[in-house]
């Protein structure tokens, strides 16, 4: 019973990862958000891939799976990136040519600061490459939470509500990051095998519920985009003309010291 609840929760993914495809293509997503698209087409490919390993060559599963959880994490990083700068589409012919730089370099020194932490307890008995693989998807899912919260937060500042294509992403991946870490942290408490695979097929239902959330808020029109606030206009470009200015000096700087 419990097997086939497994598989009818995997079926039900693919299902609901094509509808989101077919969505997204339908309505043109890859123009504001391509990285995003190639995620949804990547997850439906290695979903499927790993659903008929997984079947019928049980024994290598776990390399194949090890290697399509490194790429995920790194397309979710990606896209995380492609969040952050379209949100600054209103501002862009504005900003420096740097400022893509800026969004990379601050997601990283974000999940730099939180991959010590993300490493849970009860994980000594598994081997390395396991242990170094289930840090990096908890890392992923904090940040993935960590920028629901801050889109969510600063919403009004912005210029973003619930009918955004950036928050809807941001919302939908991060109730799925806190289930997946709840359940992480209860899995290094005692459980039972049949409770351990419970709180798995949680998890993956409330992927399911977020495959749809997305299905149906890509099935809607997304609103026109609308411009900053003044207050956050005026905080975005000083805070590029600072980093301009610093470039500038730096420069200025090496220049100086060439030439002595």
């Amino acid at each position: 019973m419990s097997i086939g609840l497994d598989n009818a929760l995997w079926l039900i993914s693919i299902v609901a990862q094509a509808l989101l495809v077919s969505v997204v293509l339908y309505r043109r997503v890859w123009r504001t958000l391509p990285i995003f698209c190639a995620f949804c087409l990547w997850d439906l490919a290695s979903n499927i891939g790993l659903y008929f390993i997984n079947r019928y060559y049980p024994a290598s599963y776990f390399h194949v799976y090890f290697a399509d959880a490194i790429f995920d994490s790194a397309l979710q990083f990606a896209v995380l990136v492609e969040l952050g700068w379209s949100l600054l589409r209103p501002l862009r012919s504005s900003l420096p040519r740097a400022a893509l730089l800026a969004v990379i370099a601050l997601i990283l020194v974000a999940g730099a600061i939180i991959w010590p932490f993300a490493s849970l307890p009860g994980l000594e008995h598994v081997g390395r490459p396991a242990h170094l693989l289930v840090q990096l998807q908890q890392t992923v899912a904090v940040l993935r939470i960590l920028v629901f919260l801050l889109l969510a937060g600063g919403s009004q500042f912005l210029s973003i509500s619930w009918r955004d294509h950036e928050l809807q992403i941001a919302t939908g991946w991060g109730v799925v990051s806190l289930v997946s870490l709840t359940v992480a942290v209860m899995h290094t408490h005692q459980t039972t095998p049949s409770q351990y695979q419970l709180l798995g097929e949680i998890v993956v239902a409330s992927y399911v519920c977020c495959l749809v959330y997305l299905v149906v808020s890509f099935a809607q029109k997304e609103a026109a985009r609308r411009e900053f606030t003044p207050q956050m206009q005026k905080v975005l470009l000083a805070v590029a003309g600072s980093a301009r200015s610093a470039r500038v000096a730096l420069s200025d700087a090496r220049t100086d010291k060439v030439r002595k």
